[in-house]
């Protein structure tokens, strides 16, 4: 072959490689241009849809208050008159119960919609979410307390069973009484940290509003709640806020207090059943509770928390200070000395007694740190102090 015709043939060659190669990068270009296209498409027919939905005429709310034969529905409008209207086919006819929310057609009045039941923001935020951290083990000198909440509000919860085949009913709650800082309110926090159930906290004066009926829809609210999360656990805390004793002479605002815990009373033992819901109240101020509501049948077992003894008081001493760095401490001797101080008060001691060190520029606990800090917590809280004077020289 000459010469000229293999230079040729390369160049050929060369030429049609170019070629190709350029061909592929027209190719890969297409297919990324037709992506593209594909994906600002599918984004303009999102933006039509929400541009569509924006321009939608809003929809009016309303309750349905009864269910004719002819499906018709009767609602009453949040504008106030009641009508009579037609259902759309789409919605199911076991959610049209008088109560119902609804969201109604501006024109029409149709009712387009089945809307969820609402709760009040502050029983929303009642439910706790993120566990406590207390547990059992934080708790110093209530064991015998402990049991009996354990058998009251955990055993029905985890094994109902046991109830069914003794031929009994469950415990419905359990109110615990004491001074204060005796660890009421931290016995809810380990139940609350111990058990998988869902945990709802409030306090009894957020139950009482100014206008009549507001504090009793707070109540069924609250319970509904309860019940929608079962198996779960109510604490009400301050119970005596709304559950005093009723009395003949009373002004208007005590009469409002009063149809709240009529409605607690309806809740607790009325027509609807608790099923899987605990409740568990507190109060310090047990003699001014309606008998109503101490009664068997709301609060099965009434478990009173009491001054912790010396022994107790030791233990709660050893609760709060085994992460402190403590030295030559005598817990016993610090148990004598707080007679008639509640677990709060020692919680508060340790926590002075480490304020001390620090002023000192310490990073130990000594005893005489402890000595000055029940001085002082004793003279703020009682007046005076049994503390021998030789311990402070």
């Amino acid at each position: 072959m000459a010469k000229d015709d293999v230079e040729s043939g390369i160049s050929y060659d060369l030429e049609r490689d170019e070629y190709l190669k350029q061909m592929r990068i027209l190719e890969s270009e297409k297919k990324f241009l037709e992506s593209e296209l594909k994906r600002m498409q599918y984004e303009n027919d999102q933006l039509k849809k929400e541009l569509n939905r924006l321009r939608t005429p809003p929809l009016l709310l309303g309750y349905i208050e009864d269910v004719l034969n002819d499906k018709k529905i009767v609602v009453r409008s949040s504008t106030g008159p009641s009508f009579v209207v037609n259902v759309s086919e789409h919605i199911p006819g076991n959610k049209l119960k008088a109560g119902a929310r609804v969201a109604l057609n501006k024109t029409t009045l149709s009712i387009i919609g089945v809307l969820p039941e609402s709760y009040d923001p502050s029983i929303v935020a009642a439910e706790i979410v993120t566990k406590p951290d207390i547990t059992y083990d934080d708790i110093g000198g209530l064991e015998e307390q402990i049991r009996d909440v354990k058998e009251t509000v955990e055993l029905p919860l985890l094994n109902p069973d046991l109830f069914k085949k003794v031929g009994i009913e469950p415990p419905k709650g359990v109110l615990l009484v004491g001074p204060p800082g005796t660890g009421k309110t931290l016995l809810a926090k380990a139940v609350a940290h111990n058990t998988n159930a869902t945990f709802i906290r409030t306090v009894g004066s957020e139950l009482v509003r100014k206008y009549i009926g507001e504090g009793a829809r707070l109540v069924r609210e609250l319970f509904d709640l309860a019940r929608e999360k079962s198996p779960s656990i109510l604490f009400i805390d301050e119970i005596d806020a709304i559950g005093a004793r009723r009395l003949d002479l009373s002004t208007s605002g005590d009469r409002e207090v009063q149809r709240t815990l009529m409605q607690l009373l309806a809740e607790m033992d009325g027509f609807d059943p608790l099923g899987n819901v605990k409740i568990i109240a507190a109060t310090n101020r047990p003699d001014i509770l309606d008998e109503a509501l101490v009664r068997p049948g709301r609060f099965d077992r009434i478990i009173e928390i009491p001054m912790p003894n010396e022994e107790a008081r030791e233990k709660i001493f050893f609760i709060h200070t085994r992460r402190m760095n403590i030295s030559n401490v005598d817990l016993k001797y610090l148990s004598k000395l707080t007679q008639g101080m509640s677990g709060a008060d020692i919680k508060a001691i340790c926590t002075e007694s480490g304020m001390n060190a620090i002023r000192e520029n310490r990073d130990y606990v000594i005893l005489q740190d402890f000595i000055k800090s029940i001085e002082k917590i004793t003279k703020s809280t009682k007046g005076t102090t049994e503390v021998p004077e030789h311990m402070f020289r």
